[in-house]
């Protein structure tokens, strides 16, 4: 199976490592992601005044080319599928909007593309029990926190997939799948601080600490996200909190892609675990060894 793919600027360049492993592991599920040949960044945020069209025109000119490519659209990041289905449903929805779209970018679309999460592509095209029967390398005994954020399910209405969007479980899932322990916390849904970080690392690092000191209180040793905002925050900011906040310890923050390229038995030198400020490797050292 096949499925065009957005790949988008961060995965592109900070975070090949979520690129990598994503690529990868559906690969050995079975999907292929075939990259847009021909992308440009999605806005990176939907713009609060949704009348604003040059702020739409970016992420309608990715909807455009990839209705050329198909009927329906992998995005691995969860920001970049905020911005491109809420932009998607502008489209489909606003007949006033959508004329002076399709007028300023020459094209004729109607918003017919269906815009999907990655994760929401596991769960319901391949399934966790087929992903279970995959696992080469069974993730037992280890504890992992999903972290969601906030990009997939809110505002509800528009982008989330789950079925109760306050008590998400599609990460939860795939980690039990993955033959992991699915840490239960009560901050899985909780804002890191977003864009926040490039005005304040204080409040960003703190937003985050409070998601990780519920995670590791709840028992987590690591902590798995589908943004790489959030990897970001979550990762980089813990230098800050290790200053303010006596007696935290550091705990790996990963994409879910890479673990389940663990899991799956895959070469994860690609993967780039070497990058993340929080050295994942030692905790992983017995699901890391290819002998």
């Amino acid at each position: 199976m096949k499925m065009p793919y957005y790949p988008g600027c961060s995965l592109n360049t900070k975070a090949k490592g979520f690129d990598n492993s994503a690529r990868a592991s559906t690969r050995a599920l079975g999907l292929e992601l075939v990259e847009l040949a021909e992308w440009n960044c999605c806005g990176a945020t939907f713009p609060l005044l949704v009348d604003n069209m040059l702020d739409l025109a970016g992420p309608a000119q990715v909807l455009v080319s990839a209705r050329q490519a198909g009927q329906r659209l992998a995005v691995a990041c969860s920001t970049c599928y905020n911005v491109l289905k809420r932009t998607n449903k502008v489209i489909r929805e606003n007949e006033d909007s959508r004329e002076k779209l399709n007028f300023f970018l020459e094209a004729d679309y109607s918003g017919d593309l269906e815009v999907l999460d990655l994760l929401q592509i596991l769960r319901d095209d391949i399934g966790f029990d087929k992903i279970k029967e995959a696992v080469k390398k069974s993730l037992s005994g280890l504890k992992v926190a999903a972290y969601y954020g906030c990009m997939v399910l809110r505002p509800p209405d528009e982008v989330a997939y789950e079925k109760d969007p306050e008590n998400p479980r599609a990460l939860d899932d795939l980690m039990i799948a993955l033959g992991a322990e699915a840490v239960d916390y009560s901050h899985r849904g909780e804002c890191c601080g977003a864009y926040l970080a490039i005005k304040s690392v204080e409040v960003t690092a703190e937003m985050s600490f409070t998601i990780l000191d519920s995670a590791q209180r709840s028992g987590a040793e690591l902590v798995v996200t589908n943004c790489p905002l959030c990897q970001f925050n979550l990762d980089r900011m813990q230098k800050t909190m290790r200053s303010r906040h006596a007696g935290f310890q550091p705990i790996p923050i990963l994409y879910f892609t890479q673990l389940m390229g663990i899991a799956l038995g895959l070469d994860s030198e690609d993967f780039e675990l070497d990058r993340h400020y929080v050295d994942p490797r030692p905790l992983l050292a017995k699901w890391l060894d290819n002998s």
